[in-house]
């Protein structure tokens, strides 16, 4: 783990609008957002996996490694993603082309993407993406440290979607809130 902290803070120097974060994720906050995941889940896809705290928290709910996807843009954490989790798959492309590689009918896509910090069409584009992948009732679970949903009404209503709040996640740097998605 401590492997993971200081490739987490040589990413995040380089390139801070692609981190986008002060810290990794806690692993109070993984558990949180793998909730409801296990083997009856079947196919799950991970945006924006960085170092591995969201999937090894997917994992340890019991999905098999062959039943995940991994999207990550850092060519560094994919190395480190494709050392630490074999029998996974982990694509080095973005999130929103998840429907060129994954076919439909997944059980959930679980985002540690910043969505806030990107331009509403880059937003809704990784969003539709999963939406495209997604089974029918399926969930997209994204978290966000900001005080609404990382989706605006807006983007909601264009992509026919709505949102659950979840748990706040007071055990992460900052505190962190998970959100669940679904279909209209």
């Amino acid at each position: 783990m401590s492997g993971d902290l200081a490739l987490f803070r040589r990413r995040l120097m380089r390139n801070p609008k692609q981190v986008s974060a002060i810290s990794p994720s806690s692993r109070f906050l993984a558990q949180a957002m793998a909730e409801g995941l296990g083997p009856q889940t079947g196919r799950v896809v991970e945006f924006g996996p960085g170092t591995g705290c969201l999937t090894r928290a997917i994992l340890g709910a019991g999905v098999a490694p062959e039943n995940l996807s991994l999207f990550e843009l850092d060519a560094d954490f994919v190395g480190h993603l494709r050392a630490q989790f074999p029998g996974v798959a982990v694509h080095h492309m973005g999130a929103d082309r998840a429907d060129e590689v994954v076919a439909p009918g997944v059980g959930a896509v679980v985002s540690g993407l910043p969505l806030l910090s990107m331009p509403a069409p880059v937003r809704e584009a990784i969003v539709g993406a999963a939406f495209r992948v997604l089974a029918p009732g399926a969930p997209y679970i994204q978290f966000t440290y900001g005080p609404k949903p990382p989706v605006p009404p807006e983007s909601l209503e264009k992509l026919g979607l709505r949102v659950e709040p979840g748990r706040k996640v007071w055990l992460n740097l900052p505190p962190a809130r998970v959100y669940r998605f679904y279909r209209v």
